[in-house]
């Protein structure tokens, strides 16, 4: 009855080594049986219920919905990037594995509770993939709908191999590309008229909890920094006024992201295979956010960035009641990121140096950054 498995939670999942764990109807495991949910509560997940059924013997209420259907229950949301990322990965690796099957509709629920859409990017993300898939709200009323053929996840990315991750990943990065009439396979070892590499510095700012206290500071920190290198091109974007394909766009002209901590961070799947991620926390968060801290470190390695450290922020407002650590952790995720120029300076130089060597060293080789949009 924990969170993300007590949805369905009568029925075992299909476990694959290296595949996400879930259930498809009908099957042998469902002796033939086809689901069928009664789910309209969106505010109480216990309210929502299901059933299998055999085709020839569907109750005269239940509506049929031919096709085939993906259904998600997620622990967290589908407005957030990183999350909805990780809700839509396992349909695309199922999808990849099933002769590239699309579906007709998608259920989203979250702790069992229907949800009607998706955050817009996320959304981008599913059309680049599958196309213009209606998401089902059951609106012909509280009665059974009962699905030809449905494929159910419950936990994510729970199951995939790292392998799995990398090639649903790159498959997601050169469909958006191809989506924004941009080379699926990127730039490529970019040089300049000099027969220099170009370094492409990123600086992706966000409005708000975990923004930078003073943005123009370090900007021109790193824009020092880059003057330095032979090559170096600082751009500068604020995340929140960007479009789907601008993203991508931005994305696919980095080499080295340097962002503050949030959902923004995402958009490190759009850049080409071995750029860097740089990020950024507001004081409290090392010792209050959990393991969740990390979601873009382990992005990072499954997309296959390199992702050059963290800067937790030493100072700021402490935390009113530190005993209650949720109160704490939800206190610091509103929270602002100072800096520290000689510390930015010299990973800034770091970093920019490590991809610099790592561009002369390819310079006369084939940059191949992703798979084929194959599927």
């Amino acid at each position: 009855m924990d969170g993300n498995t007590w949805f369905m939670s009568s029925l075992n999942d299909t476990i694959e080594e290296n595949e996400p764990e879930s259930l498809y109807f009908p099957s042998s495991s469902s002796k033939g049986r086809v689901l069928c949910i009664k789910g309209q509560n969106t505010s109480d997940g216990t309210k929502n219920s299901y059933a299998l059924a055999w085709p020839e013997a569907l109750p005269p209420s239940a509506i049929h919905l031919p096709g085939l259907t993906f259904v998600s229950d997620t622990y967290y949301n589908y407005k957030n990037l990183w999350h909805g990322l990780c809700a839509i990965a396992p349909f695309v690796s199922w999808s990849t594995k099933n002769q590239c099957l699309k579906p007709s509709r998608w259920v989203l629920f979250r702790w069992g509770e229907l949800h009607t859409k998706m955050g817009s990017w996320v959304w981008n993300l599913v059309k680049v993939k599958f196309g213009d898939v209606g998401v089902e709200i059951f609106r012909n009323g509280d009665v059974p709908y009962c699905f030809e053929k449905a494929v159910v996840m419950r936990h994510d990315m729970k199951g995939m191999g790292e392998q799995k991750k990398m090639r649903v990943f790159d498959l997601l990065r050169c469909k958006a590309r191809e989506a924004c009439d941009m080379d699926p396979m990127g730039r490529g070892n970019e040089m300049d008229e000099r027969g220099v590499p170009v370094i492409r510095l990123t600086l992706f700012m966000r409005r708000g909890a975990r923004s930078f206290k003073n943005g123009e500071v370090v900007k021109g920190i790193f824009r020092k920094e880059c003057e330095m290198v032979a090559g170096c091109v600082l751009s500068v974007f604020q995340s929140e006024d960007l479009s789907f394909c601008d993203q991508v766009r931005a994305m696919t002209n980095t080499d080295i992201l340097v962002s503050p901590h949030g959902a923004q961070l995402t958009n490190m799947l759009f850049m080409d295979r071995g750029s860097s991620v740089l990020e950024f926390f507001p004081k409290g968060w090392l010792e209050h956010a959990g393991g969740g801290q990390y979601a873009h470190q382990w992005m990072a390695n499954q997309s296959g960035m390199k992702h050059q450290g963290a800067w937790w922020d030493p100072n700021g407002e402490e935390c009113p009641n530190p005993k209650q650590k949720r109160q704490c952790y939800l206190f610091h995720k509103n929270g602002k990121v100072g800096h520290n120029e000689t510390y930015f300076s010299e990973w800034a130089r770091k970093v920019l140096n490590e991809v610099r060597m790592t561009k002369l060293e390819q310079a006369s080789k084939e940059n191949i950054t992703s798979s084929a949009c194959e599927c």
